[in-house]
């Protein structure tokens, strides 16, 4: 069965470089936190792949398609930095990459608003990861509802980071109130929403989400955060139908057995969940293919 993973992430050359003296030099020390961090152990969290190692990481794991995720940047120059490279990247391999564009409301809402069409005027299909908590400004921001509006009329749909509130602690966590997602996904009806990392568990904690339609989630980094049972456990609540499969390369899903990120592995996980095959093929394919722009 043929897998598109909606949720990867890459970054230009120059800041694979080094990773931590970019970030330094650029102020974003929030994303150094989190992705320059290493284990007890000392290894890595994540590594820094060039296109063409995730094109063989896809290639070994029978992925498709991914759909690359700008990140959470506390500047709007990085976040067009990021959109520039991806559109580089979906060029480049339109077969096999698509990507969502990011954003800083921080720029105002006239460069904003041009970011985001430009960004799709070059080829990007969606905004996110992004996360207001994250980024210092709330949900009520006046330039993100601009942008949530214009991503609406432009069928854009909306990937935001979400912090399960009973997670552990690690360094650069940052709270993201559930309820948050509940008031946007009212407050703009007509947006489609994607929560990552399984929204946090949303629907199972908070029976107003399950009535959203406009909300579907992701299964980013999934192994880090909750057993295998959470497959199941899920969709016994969320229909198959809003559930997209996404593994947050290149973040080491597995750090108990790999050195390095191993998308297969979590295929693997997927396959051996008891799912059914229409929730599978729903899951994996299906409704990247209705909701996600081609």
């Amino acid at each position: 069965m043929s897998v598109t993973d909606c949720h990867v992430h890459l970054y230009p050359p120059v800041v694979n470089r080094n990773p931590a003296a970019w970030a330094a030099a650029h102020g974003e020390a929030h994303w150094a936190t989190l992705v320059t961090r290493r284990r007890k152990d000392g290894r890595a969290v994540q590594s820094f792949p060039s296109v063409r190692e995730l094109l063989r990481s896809m290639d070994a794991a029978g992925v498709q398609r991914s759909v690359l995720l700008g990140w959470y940047w506390e500047h709007s120059e990085t976040c067009a930095l990021q959109n520039r490279f991806y559109a580089q990247c979906v060029r480049a391999h339109p077969d096999r990459l698509a990507a969502f564009a990011t954003l800083h409301p921080g720029a105002g809402e006239k460069a904003t608003l041009e970011e985001v069409r430009r960004a799709q005027g070059e080829g990007l299909c969606g905004l996110g990861e992004l996360s207001p908590q994250s980024q210092g400004y709330g949900v009520e921001d006046p330039v993100l509802g601009a942008a949530l509006r214009l991503a609406a009329k432009l069928r854009l749909p909306v990937n935001l980071h979400v912090t399960d509130p009973q997670s552990g602690n690690y360094p650069g966590r940052v709270e993201t109130p559930l309820r948050d997602f509940v008031r946007l996904a009212q407050a703009f009806p007509r947006t489609t929403f994607i929560l990552a990392h399984w929204g946090g568990l949303l629907p199972l904690r908070d029976a107003t989400a399950q009535a959203l339609p406009n909300i579907y989630y992701d299964t980013a980094a999934s192994p880090l955060l909750y057993p295998e049972v959470i497959w199941r456990r899920f969709l016994a609540v969320v229909p198959k139908a809003r559930v997209l499969f996404g593994s947050d390369y290149p973040l080491n899903l597995y750090p108990r057995i790999d050195s390095e990120p191993n998308m297969s592995r979590l295929v693997a996980e997927l396959h051996r969940a008891g799912l059914t095959a229409d929730e599978l093929q729903a899951m994996t394919q299906g409704n990247a293919a209705r909701v996600i722009p081609q």
